[in-house]
């Protein structure tokens, strides 16, 4: 028998239908409408995205504050051996000069402990950031780092007290331990905050302040140092040592102002706090329901190969490979030669440049650093990051062999001048590209719901590094042990174009992709050559650039 309609029937089935219509249009408009967010978003000219933006911007500055605070404490602790009322008090005659001279240096082997062992607390500080951070939150993470950071530098203010010059250093040595732990723990969690929560249009610039900021806390330090250099006592570097304390302030207030971490929220399933901060982060220049509606979208897609989340994960087989390219990513500053640069003035001073000029090269080299980090937010904006990484890296090489044949013909008069020069040639060249590029794609690479533990595991990476590079270099420049001065050079001439084969072969082009296209392209396990042609499925695009 057919089966027979009623006018009620009919009437109930027209309306399911007019509803499943309106439901199934509803749904198309909402993707509509994000697909044309996210579209507009990433076609954003810069200028137009820091408007459009404007709050997330605000908060940006005052995030910021942690990276000036890492560069400050780098910039102060590093030049400050530099200065001749230190050496006295921390180091022992030079026996390579004539007595007359009264030429202070410290020991080998503690310069290389004090360069490398505050990388020590900060692996230990990057390895626990990466755990509290999804335990306790971004803010509070600030809140601890924050708080420690005041008792590291009175430590390092009081190690001159020790009546032996090794308990000095010892104490000094333990203070910058501690303020490393500190300061990482701080700037994992600032990184992991803004690369999750960042928009698409704004992620060139963002991760150009970073060096930027960094270089810029460095130039206040040397500034400072600079500056007390010419005291005749140990005020010369307790001065410098004390400033330390006033830029600590900014981190610990942003720490309390900056809203809760919406994707950290949505994790542990508190869509309102998310709401609420996307809130605070986006509007009302912007449709928070949408940004919303992303960012759970790649959390729920995530969620299917991330549901317990450990540092295990990260090495899992839909991880590995990005883990492996966050690790390599924060080996580059290291190839290049950064540890070096950091520290050029007293590298300059073994060359044979005088103390205060030796400072001043250093500050105009920072500021060199600056302008470039500057002009990176075009390059990266405007360049694809394989390119740009692998052609400064070839430069850089090319100027730190040039700097290791001028050592073949040392002269007082001009290797210092020569050296010099070529160094701020680097942290130009290396500004430009390789340095900015490298924390663009170890904040890129990592799966959303991973953020937190892959940004500690590329600080690990990046710290265990530099303690090797902080360890090993004083070894081939100081005066005591192989003295190679310029000759140095090579030595990051071959790791740089070890750097950008490594950049060739591993790392896929990431420049303007979401989230959601950046796990399709890993999913597909798209080679890094062929990345730059790879384009996403048309049905993945709506939910794009969160």
């Amino acid at each position: 028998m057919g089966s027979t309609t009623t006018p009620s029937n009919a009437a109930e089935y027209a309306n399911t239908k007019a509803e499943a219509a309106t439901i199934e249009e509803t749904e198309t408009n909402t993707n509509c409408s994000a697909s044309t967010f996210a579209s507009k978003s990433e076609e954003l000219p810069l200028g137009k995205a820091v408007r459009q933006y404007s709050k997330f911007c605000l908060y940006l500055a005052g995030l910021l504050s942690v990276v000036l605070l890492f560069g400050y404490d780098l910039s102060i602790v590093g030049v400050i051996t530099s200065v001749p009322a230190f050496q006295k008090d921390y180091g022992v005659p030079d026996t390579t000069e004539a007595p007359e001279e009264d030429k202070w240096i410290l020991p080998g082997i503690w310069v290389s402990l004090l360069s490398a062992m505050p990388s020590v607390g900060m692996a230990l500080g990057a390895a626990l950031g990466g755990i509290l951070q999804d335990r306790m939150g971004r803010r509070r993470c600030l809140q601890i780092g924050s708080s420690i950071i005041v008792f590291s530098v009175l430590i390092i203010f009081l190690s001159n007290k020790p009546p032996s010059k090794d308990g000095k250093r010892g104490m000094l040595l333990a203070g910058k331990m501690i303020q490393g732990f500190a300061v990482a723990i701080m700037k994992i969690t600032t990184l992991t905050y803004i690369s999750e929560n960042v928009p698409v249009a704004l992620k060139g610039m963002a991760m150009a302040l970073f060096p930027a900021i960094t270089l810029l806390g460095q130039l206040t330090g040397a500034l400072v140092v600079f500056a007390c250099e010419g005291i005749d006592n140990q005020n010369a570097y307790l001065i410098a040592l004390a400033s330390q304390w006033a830029l600590s302030i900014a981190p610990f207030v942003m720490s309390f102002l900056l809203p809760e971490s919406p994707p950290y929220l949505i994790a542990k399933g508190d869509i309102a706090g998310a709401r609420n901060s996307l809130t605070r982060l986006l509007a009302p220049k912007n449709d928070v329901d949408i940004a919303l509606q992303k960012l759970r979208h790649a959390n729920d897609t995530e969620a299917d190969t991330t549901e317990h989340i450990s540092y295990m994960d990260c090495f899992n087989s839909a991880n590995r490979r990005r883990s492996f390219i966050i690790i390599y990513a924060n080996f580059l500053p290291q190839l290049f030669g950064l540890p070096l640069l950091s520290s050029v003035s007293y590298f300059l001073q073994q060359v044979g440049m005088k103390p205060s000029t030796s400072i001043l090269f250093l500050i105009g080299g920072i500021l060199c650093g600056l302008a470039a980090n500057v002009g990176s937010s075009w390059t990266l904006s405007n360049i694809g990051r394989r390119k740009l990484t692998v052609t400064t890296l070839l430069i850089a090489a090319a100027l730190w062999s040039g700097m290791g044949i001028s050592g073949f013909w040392h002269n007082d008069s001009i290797t210092p001048w020569s050296t010099a020069a070529i160094a701020v040639c680097i942290i130009v060249v290396c500004g430009l590209g390789c340095w900015p590029a490298s924390y663009a794609i170890m904040s890129e690479t990592s799966a959303l719901r991973l953020r937190a533990k892959s940004q500690a595991i590329g600080g690990m990476a990046a710290y265990t590094s530099t303690i090797v590079a902080n360890f090993v270099l004083p070894f081939f420049y100081n005066p005591d042990y192989l003295n190679l001065k310029a000759k140095t050079g090579f030595v990051h001439g071959v790791l740089s174009l070890i750097a950008a084969f490594g950049m060739w072969i591993l790392v896929p082009e990431m420049k303007g992709r979401s989230i959601i296209e950046t796990d399709q392209m890993f999913d597909e396990k798209v080679p890094a050559r062929m990345s730059t042609k790879w384009k996403p499925r048309v049905s993945d695009v709506r939910m794009a650039n969160v």
